[in-house]
């Protein structure tokens, strides 16, 4: 049977080849996306599609949050990983503050330093040099004896 939505077979494939720098890209894209979708809400006459939009764009945000929080290496990230982890806890207390009393200044901050997060762990990912694989068929390089 083929899948109902081709749409989401691509993105779980993409998320399960994905390397793992992609994947937390992949999360920032997503949250912002579920914010952006969150403040499109407040432009709605219906008060319960308004109340609705917004509700669903701030719980997924809050979940994508909450797995980032979740990846991080508290051992071997050192004070980055405790500053996102402080960072993160106060996106999620900044969203749920809003949702409940559907304002849209948290969610814009949130989404603010979201971007900047996202385009400065994209640039990252940009700048990042791999060394190159060592090739199986050569043998690896011999230092040479000094006399």
């Amino acid at each position: 049977m083929p899948p109902r939505n081709p749409w989401e077979s691509y993105r779980r494939i993409a998320t399960q080849t994905a390397p793992p720098g992609q994947l937390i890209l992949m999360l920032y894209d997503g949250a912002i996306r579920s914010l952006e979708q969150a403040l499109r809400g407040f432009g709605s006459d219906d008060p319960a599609t308004a109340n609705a939009t917004i509700h669903n764009g701030v719980q997924r945000a809050v979940e994508i949050v909450r797995e980032l929080n979740y990846s991080l290496n508290m051992e071997k990230g050192g004070e980055c990983a405790a500053t996102l982890r402080r960072l993160y806890d106060y996106f999620e207390r900044r969203l749920f503050e809003s949702n409940l009393r559907k304002e849209r200044t948290g969610i814009e901050e949130v989404l603010r330093h979201l971007n900047t997060l996202r385009d400065a762990w994209a640039t990252m990912l940009t700048n990042q040099t791999f060394a190159p694989a060592p090739d199986p068929l050569r043998p690896p390089a011999v230092a040479a004896a000094s006399p």
